[in-house]
């Protein structure tokens, strides 16, 4: 097929994606528009969440899924396409992004059979929710150090231990933990990835309030336990390759989805600084216009590194700062009035949010430290950094 056969096709998809978001977020759906993302994770959660079923009940979850698990099988291109439009219609964050982007995929790729005919079709059709058991107090960035045990009882692995900034565990019905199985193990080595049910006695659900009012972070114990022994994904003891693999998925073509939604903020900044009269002060029409410069370069890379299978890391690195500098560009502009809260409601405006929240975007998913030595010992082979012993 041509170029521009290719070319017309994703054309003729990207119509009917954006036809299908306008009747259905022009209805009952309409007043979610803009609902939810990072830091606003508490808003209108239970209809969002019944747009997210409605979503799979006309096949728009899991496009990139193979067909044979009730995906649509789109390419990455098509795949491109959807996240953009889905984002351009202002459609609400979508609440199983740990379901259908990260755990799915990675049981597409290492689960048994048992397992996908198990967890693929709740995660497709949103009616069970995941989140993530990777970082620890001890453990941040830093995974490799995780302490959480687990131990094999009979027919059921048996876990103990804590997990923190445990993303939406308070909403989740399950969660994918990786725990050190093998005594005695260190670093990568004697690690497991397994799937634990959230609604059980030995685990307890502690939200952590943020800066922003919200809790969608929270600690997570462990005390004895429970999930089936045949609950691991992969081997016993394999369980880093699988969290890795897992990570890969985290950074694909959704962050070109997500670039939308930034260019969407800067905007409608660019907007408030015309009416305000910030636009005229040099420094601030400078900033603006260099953000929007490198949010084109950070499109141009995405789109690369997607095409290429880059090192995840890299876009990781360039959005999560280029955010954070937004909402320091945002408090800028806003000038006093970014200082006090709504008088009404006491909580922060859309702006200060974005400042708030942004502040641990580099922190978030792997720290900027972290993602650093990634890049500098895996892709350009420099020496690995002194760790304790």
């Amino acid at each position: 097929m041509s170029q521009a056969s290719d070319s017309a096709d994703l054309d003729v998809l990207r119509a009917e994606i954006r036809a299908w978001l306008e009747v259905q977020l022009s209805g009952r759906f309409a007043g979610l528009r803009g609902a939810g993302g990072p830091g606003r994770e508490h808003e209108r959660f239970a209809e969002r969440l019944a747009w997210n079923r409605h979503l799979a009940e006309h096949g728009w979850t899991c496009v990139g899924w193979p067909r044979e698990y009730g995906g649509r099988g789109l390419s990455v291109a098509q795949q491109v396409v959807f996240h953009e439009e889905y984002a351009r219609a202002n459609a609400p964050a979508r609440v199983n992004h740990l379901g259908e982007e990260l755990l799915g995929p990675t049981l597409i790729a290492y689960g048994t059979g048992a397992q996908k005919e198990r967890f693929l079709p709740g995660i497709r059709s949103v009616t069970e929710l995941w989140c993530q058991g990777y970082s620890e107090p001890g453990a941040g960035s830093d995974l490799a150090s995780v302490a959480t045990r687990a131990r094999l009882d009979g027919d059921a692995w048996v876990i103990d231990g804590q997990k923190i900034w445990t993303s939406m565990a308070h909403e989740a019905q399950w969660i994918f933990v990786l725990a050190r199985t093998d005594a005695g193990s260190r670093r990568h080595e004697g690690l497991s990835f397994l799937l634990v049910p959230l609604d059980q006695p030995g685990v307890e659900v502690r939200p952590i309030e943020q800066l922003t009012g919200g809790a969608e972070f929270n600690e997570v114990f462990f005390t004895g336990a429970r999930t089936a022994a045949d609950l691991v994904v992969g081997s016993s003891g394999d369980g880093w390759r699988v969290a890795t693999a897992l990570l890969g998925f985290e950074r694909g073509v959704s962050t070109l989805g997500q670039q939308v939604g930034f260019a969407r903020e800067l905007d409608d900044l660019i907007e408030i600084a015309r009416v305000n009269g910030s636009m005229d002060d040099p420094v601030i029409a400078d900033r603006l216009a260099a953000a929007y410069v490198d949010l084109e370069v950070m499109r141009a890379n995405a789109v690369r590194a997607l095409e290429e299978d880059q090192p995840p890391s890299v876009g990781k690195l360039v959005w999560a700062g280029w955010h954070r500098r937004l909402g320091e560009l945002a408090m800028q502009v806003a000038g006093a009035g970014g200082l006090t809260l709504d008088a009404g409601s006491g909580e922060p405006d859309r702006w200060q949010r974005l400042f708030l929240f942004s502040r641990a975007d580099t922190i978030y998913g792997g720290s900027d430290e972290i993602q650093r030595n990634i890049l500098a010992e895996r892709v350009l082979g420099l020496p690995r950094e002194p760790r304790g012993v």
